[in-house]
């Protein structure tokens, strides 16, 4: 099952990899940042149905993405797509002990795990406020974040339209950030982080 896997997880990032760059004139920054092996937790904001993809399409690695627990009651074929890409669900509307409990242990086992803290897309393209699980994943893990900002999606496919547009889109990966301090203040280290990408983002426009 997991050669199965592992293939179709290739073929689907073969397959992006020359998508997006024709589509979207897709360009990543910082993947470099990324290590090359052990549990990493990805934190990244949220602007399109896209995002995991092009978070994923930059990295060598495969990713294990957190996703809200509705995405995977849309459809049957939707949610073998999602699980086939390593995607595991997250409640909603409450703090999901089980979800943060199942990111420790993929990230304890080296795998990378992609977070969007903010909780939901966002509805004018600013990064939001990021959740303090975060930080409680990053010290119960001992895994590095690394901070990484999507910009254009939000452009290219807004949480208003069915369908995407084609706009440029860029990733950014940020230097990994390690909790040993207080949850607060990781917090707000990973915020900045992620708006200093932001604005490095924009500069590249």
């Amino acid at each position: 099952m997991e050669v199965l896997r592992a293939i179709w997880y290739g073929f689907m990032g073969a397959l992006l990899r020359v998508m997006f760059p024709a589509f979207l004139r897709y360009r990543s920054f910082g993947r470099d940042n990324v290590p090359c092996r052990g549990g990493v937790l990805i934190v990244s904001n949220h602007q399109s149905y896209m995002d995991p993809l092009l978070i994923g399409v930059g990295l060598l690695r495969q990713i294990n993405i957190m996703a809200r627990r509705s995405l995977f009651h849309k459809s049957v074929l939707f949610r073998w797509l999602i699980q086939s890409l390593n995607a595991f669900p997250l409640n909603d509307d409450r703090v999901d002990i089980g979800a943060m409990k199942e990111a420790i242990r993929r990230l304890k086992a080296g795998k990378i795990v992609l977070m969007f803290p903010e909780g939901t897309r966002t509805k004018d393209g600013s990064i939001g406020d990021i959740h303090p699980g975060v930080a409680v994943i990053a010290k119960r893990s001992g895994a590095p974040v690394v901070p990484a900002v999507i910009h254009g999606a939000f452009e290219a496919w807004p949480r208003t339209n069915k369908f995407f547009r084609f706009h440029p889109v860029k990733v950014a990966f940020g230097r990994p950030l390690y909790c040993n301090g207080s949850t607060e203040e990781f917090t707000r280290d990973v915020a900045s982080s992620m708006l200093k990408l932001q604005d490095f983002l924009k500069s590249k426009c």
